[in-house]
């Protein structure tokens, strides 16, 4: 396959486009937010937000590899992984709205706002790297194969996100503490009714991702609205 049918590049220039303004909006909302209170542990969203594009920037460098041709290069797989491991992060964000009974008490309903902004932002950013994943598995193996991908890491990012908010593992710590970290898969794995508990978080979670998918994937092939032409 020296010159794949995958185009899907051109398509993506305008939404991320539309991310990253909504991901600057975000941004300095969260900087002016710190600024008035004072509280800077607020900046840790903006943190979570530049993980959240991690998955995109590994997913547009999949694309780019199998647009090349290069299906069997190191490269495309290399990415894959990363974009897999770092693919949590989008969504994660949501489960920051656990501190709003802790960190932001003051201004609730405005706090409120800019943490559903910031969160639906990494969602978003996740979805269209799922979305440009799954384009790729679909042009290489069909599209049976991209659902059957996309049902199988929606429960693996239940994991990642119980990993992250519970446990406190970073995406990266796989390559720090990789005994840590597979120890603690392999714990849940091994013993899933002492911990019933996290594997129903991670099973609810994921079908949150694959339900919210779903829908959007739905939106996104809706016919287009133009008027049509009035018969003369």
């Amino acid at each position: 396959m020296n010159e794949p049918k995958f185009s899907h590049h051109r398509a993506t220039v305008f939404p991320v486009l539309t991310l990253l303004f909504a991901s600057v909006a975000a941004v300095t909302l969260v900087v002016v937010r710190a600024d008035l209170s004072g509280r800077w542990r607020y900046l840790s969203l903006v943190w979570n937000l530049f993980l959240a594009w991690m998955p995109l920037v590994f997913a547009l460098a999949v694309c780019r590899q199998y647009r090349a041709g290069a299906p069997r290069s190191w490269k495309l797989p290399t990415f894959a992984a990363l974009w897999l491991l770092f693919f949590p992060n989008a969504p994660y964000i949501f489960t920051d709205l656990t501190h709003l009974n802790v960190w932001w008490r003051g201004h609730y309903w405005g706090d409120l706002t800019m943490i559903l902004l910031v969160a639906l932002t990494g969602f978003l950013l996740g979805f269209l790297s799922l979305y440009l994943m799954q384009a790729v598995v679909a042009d290489r193996f069909g599209q049976i194969a991209s659902w059957l991908f996309i049902v199988a890491v929606a429960p693996l990012s239940g994991l990642g996100v119980y990993l992250g908010r519970f446990l406190r593992w970073n995406s990266w710590d796989i390559f720090i503490h990789p005994v840590g970290v597979t120890s603690d898969i392999a714990n849940l794995a091994i013993h899933p009714i002492a911990h019933a508990g996290p594997l129903r978080f991670q099973a609810a979670f994921g079908i949150f991702l694959l339900l919210a998918y779903i829908m959007l994937y739905a939106l996104t092939h809706l016919p287009s609205a133009q008027p049509q032409q009035a018969r003369v």
